[in-house]
C-alpha cells in the first residue's frame, strides 16, 4: 500500500485501470455528439463528425443485427412447416429415428452457426469500415 492508499506492484508501477463500460449517448441526455476521453492536439474536444460516425455505425450494426434475427426466425419456422406440411417426414426413419425429429433436432444447429458466422463476417466489415473512416478524418 501507499500513502495515498492505492496499491502498487512489487516493481513500483500502479496496478492497470479496471474494464471500462463504453455506452451510446442516450436520446435527450443532452450530449448532442460522442466526444473522446482525449482532447485533441490544440486543447479541444474532437469533432462533431467521429459522433456522427459512431452513431451510423451503431445504426448499421443494429440494422444487421435485426435482419439477422428475422432471417433466422424466418428459416427455423419454415423448417417447421416443412414437418408439419409433409406428413412423410414422419414416416422414414434413419437410424430408428424420424425424420423430421431429425430435422428440427439436428437440422437447426447448422442453421444458427451459419447465420451467426455470416453475422460476424457482415458486423467486421461494418467495423473495418468505420476504422477506415475514423482514421481518415
Amino acid at each position: 500500500m501507499t500513502a495515498g492508499g492505492g496499491d502498487v506492484h512489487t516493481d513500483g508501477h500502479p496496478p492497470a485501470p479496471g474494464r471500462v463500460r463504453v455506452t451510446a449517448p442516450q436520446a435527450g441526455s443532452g450530449a448532442a455528439s460522442v466526444r473522446s476521453a482525449s482532447p485533441q492536439a490544440d486543447g479541444g474536444p474532437t469533432s462533431d463528425i467521429a459522433g456522427v460516425y459512431v452513431r451510423s455505425l451503431i445504426r448499421s450494426q443494429l440494422r444487421l443485427g435485426i435482419v439477422f434475427a428475422l432471417g433466422f426466425v424466418v428459416a427455423t419456422a419454415l423448417f417447421v412447416l416443412a414437418v408439419a406440411l409433409v406428413p412423410e417426414l414422419d414416416t422414414t426413419f434413419v437410424l430408428g429415428v424420424p425424420l423430421s425429429w431429425l430435422l428440427l433436432g439436428a437440422g437447426v444447429y447448422p442453421l444458427a452457426i451459419t447465420v451467426g458466422g455470416l453475422y460476424v463476417r457482415a458486423a467486421s466489415r461494418n467495423e473495418a469500415r468505420y476504422r477506415a473512416l475514423a482514421e481518415d478524418e
